[in-house]
This record gives structure tokens, C-alpha cells and sequence, in this order.
């Protein structure tokens, strides 16, 4: 989702869970709450979802996008979004990459621009409010992903995440919100993220996913996503 400025240590405070807790409620108790809550929230989700999807059309172009994900267990799997970029983005993102040492050196690091040529005036706003994310409730459901859990990343990133060590995110189904979405995705570079993914999987519970839950809501508010 979004970026709100709160460190991660934060973060260690939330539920100090033991470890048998963690183990039933990571083996059984998340996929269970992630189809509870998937329930709960999908008759206020999915006409927002026909609206904004709608209003991304008239812009231009189809109105999702679909990209290949790594998941749990290095398993890829088809992640959707409401598109926010033009049609072109990946040409678009090659040349100015081509052109602009500074630009390829800022995506190498970040794996994103902090101001994006590529961002359509509608998916300006359904980024900073982080809306664009709301069609992975559709991966939820399918079980690729969960509702809490770390950013999935592309099979093209996946060489740079396991350089830098990075384990703790294949044990787990990847998430719309987590810990990095709400605590540093705006200020970190990508492998950095591994800090919070490991931290993350050490504090799993569903008080610890509730707790991110609700951060997302607070962030959502604040539109000042990336």
C-alpha cells in the first residue's frame, strides 16, 4: 500500500506472540482469516473496485493491469492491479533508463521512480490512495496471496532479493499491505525490504496482522503513496 513515516522497531512492539500460537495460526489461522475477512469486506470492495475500473477505461486502455509475481515458495503467479501507467510503461521506463544514467541508477536501487512519467492522471490518484491495489482481494481468494503479508516481487527481482539473503518471504503468501508497505516502502531501497520481511514472519499472528490492518486504514487516509 502506502508509505507512513514509522520506523520499524515500532513494529516489535505490536504482539510478542510465542512461538505455538505463531505455528497454528501461520499453518491454519491466517488462510482462514484471509477468506473471513475477504467476505466481510468484498460487498463495499468490489463496486469501488467496477467504479474505479470504469473511470481508468475512459483514460485510456484497458482498465487492469496483470504482471507474473513470485510467491510463496518461489511459486510465480499472475498479480492483478487497476492499471495506473500508460499502456507503453515498460518501453517508456527502457528509454528513459537508456537516456538518463540518474533515472536507471534511481531503478536499480528502488525499483521505482519517486516522479514517474509513466503514471496516467487517474492513476496518479488511485496510487496515492493506494486503490490500485484493490483487485488482489481477487488473489486472495485464489490463495496466492493474503491479505497481510510482504510486497510481492517480480521473477526478474527475485536474483537481487536472494543476493542480499533474503529468505523469510518464501515462507509466507505475499501481501496487499504488510509491515514494509506501511513502514518504509517510501524511503527504503528494494533489499532492504528483507528486514521487514524477516521481521515480519518472526512476529506473525493475527493480532500482528489486525494491527497492520489498521495501519493500512490510517495510511489509506493520509494519500501519499507512491
Amino acid at each position: 500500500m502506502t508509505y507512513v513515516s514509522k520506523s520499524s522497531q515500532d513494529f516489535s512492539l505490536i504482539h510478542p506472540t510465542s512461538k505455538a500460537k505463531f505455528s497454528l495460526y501461520k499453518s491454519v489461522g491466517k488462510r482462514l482469516f484471509d477468506l473471513l475477512f475477504f467476505f466481510m469486506v468484498s460487498p463495499i470492495v468490489v463496486p469501488v473496485i467496477l467504479i474505479l475500473a470504469l473511470l481508468v477505461k475512459l483514460d485510456g486502455g484497458p482498465a487492469f493491469y496483470a504482471q507474473r509475481r513470485v510467491g510463496r515458495n518461489g511459486k510465480t503467479f499472475q498479480f492483478y492491479k487497476l492499471r495506473s501507467m500508460h499502456v507503453d510503461a515498460d518501453a517508456i521506463l527502457l528509454k528513459l533508463c537508456q537516456e538518463n544514467p540518474e533515472i536507471a541508477k534511481e531503478w536499480q536501487t528502488y525499483q521505482k521512480l519517486r516522479h514517474d512519467p509513466r503514471i496516467t492522471k487517474i492513476g496518479n490518484f488511485i496510487r496515492k490512495t493506494s486503490l490500485d491495489e484493490l483487485p488482489q482481494v481477487l488473489n486472495v481468494l485464489k490463495g496466492d496471496m493474503s491479505f497481510v503479508g510482504p510486497r510481492p516481487f517480480m521473477p526478474s527481482q527475485q536474483m537481487m532479493y536472494e543476493a542480499a539473503k533474503g529468505e523469510a518471504y518464501f515462507k509466507m503468501r505475499p501481501g496487499i499491505t504488510g509491515l514494509w508497505q506501511v513502514s518504509g516502502r517510501g524511503e527504503t531501497s528494494f533489499v532492504a525490504r528483507i528486514k521487514f520481511d524477516n521481521l515480519y514472519y518472526r512476529k506473525l499472528s493475527l493480532m500482528t496482522d489486525i494491527a497492520l490492518i489498521l495501519r493500512t486504514v490510517t495510511v489509506v487516509l493520509k494519500p501519499t503513496g507512491h
